[in-house]
């Protein structure tokens, strides 16, 4: 199989980032990255101008770095109290997911975008009490968002949900 060396000018999922040399078969070089402008052929001249890529690209990591970090110091502050329905007994009914702290997360922080993995963890939350949870936001950043699990007898969760509802056809009313 013909392979070609190319500079990519771009960050190109799972192959590199931008100024990055790398090997890959000839078709996909010929046909897509080169004609989509996602890579150069390998020449003095497209070598020269690595140079200039990799200013870019090294400007772009710092930029996300100090973002990553502007967003991890507001997750560390932030502090989320939670319900989570119980039964008599204090058994739990259901329990909280990362994709529901994720969902939470983005409520309290207006402009904060992550990806749906970023919240670490092991398994959902059955549990009432603090909870400390690893946010992966960058490589090298990862925040700790504190939350406070409070046990809510299903009636008062339940007392709760009409409102929502009613909420809801009052919207679609209006509509």
């Amino acid at each position: 199989m013909a392979t070609s060396e190319v500079i990519l000018t771009e960050a190109v999922p799972s192959l590199g980032a931008e100024a990055d040399i790398v090997k890959v078969r000839a078709g996909y070089a010929r046909n897509f990255l080169i004609p989509g402008g996602k890579a150069l052929e390998v020449t003095p001249a497209s070598l020269r101008r690595i140079n200039n890529l990799k200013a870019k690209r090294a400007e772009r990591e710092a930029r996300e770095l100090n973002e990553a970090e502007a967003v991890a110091t507001k997750i560390n502050k932030l502090r989320l109290s939670l319900k989570l329905e119980t039964g008599e007994t204090g058994k739990a009914f259901g329990s909280i997911t990362a994709a529901d702290l994720l969902e939470r997360l983005t409520a309290e922080i207006s402009d904060l975008v992550l990806p749906k993995h970023a919240i670490v963890l092991d398994r959902p939350l059955k549990e009432s009490g603090e909870h400390q949870i690893p946010v992966k936001i960058h490589s090298d950043v990862t925040a700790t968002l504190r939350i406070e699990i409070a046990a809510a007898p299903k009636a008062e969760v339940e007392e709760e949900a009409p409102r929502k509802s009613r909420r809801k056809s009052e919207e679609s009313a209006e509509a």
